[in-house]
């Protein structure tokens, strides 16, 4: 990977993750302080609270995803430990998937009216889960690759035995 594709992602990344903590700080504040003004049907406080953690989910993918990045930089990728951080995201992203359920199911009573709504928010929901598979699937395809890296290595070893 090219130092201008890590830098451009590390960049965003730093970028996505400073804006997670400034929405969080925002609305823990408006939580705490109590000018949360509410006029609505729907309870804004439990959202909050939601998209707060929802938000947690979002920054330990971030910080994970970070971690691989400085892996595939070292060429450290394909080992062992990579797997920890990618199981920690397909993780938060299954979380982001649960945390947008249950916005959905805030969400429903009050499109008693058109639960077509509720039905693209559930829809929604399943593609977040959508990705966690995608990411599984990559993950099994890093195992084949670090189980044909220790072959290899394997291979070498007894090669350089013979010579």
């Amino acid at each position: 990977m090219g130092k201008l594709t890590v830098g451009a992602l590390r960049a965003v990344l730093a970028l996505v993750l400073a804006g997670t903590v400034f929405v969080q700080v925002t609305m823990a504040w408006v939580l705490v302080s109590g000018n949360d003004p509410e006029d609505g049907s729907l309870p804004l406080t439990p959202l909050r609270v939601i998209t707060i953690l929802g938000m947690v989910s979002v920054q330990v993918a971030l910080v994970c995803v970070w971690r691989l990045v400085t892996m595939v930089r070292r060429g450290t990728v394909f080992s062992h430990a990579a797997f920890r951080y990618v199981d920690v995201v397909i993780g938060a992203i299954v979380a982001a998937a649960l945390v947008w359920f249950a916005v959905t199911i805030i969400n429903a009573p009050g499109q008693r009216d058109d639960p077509g709504v509720t039905l693209i928010m559930g829809g929604i929901g399943v593609a977040i889960l959508g990705v966690a598979l995608i990411v599984l699937v990559l993950r099994m395809l890093l195992a084949q690759a670090v189980a044909r890296d220790v072959q290899a290595s394997r291979m070498q070893a007894e090669l350089d035995e013979v010579i």
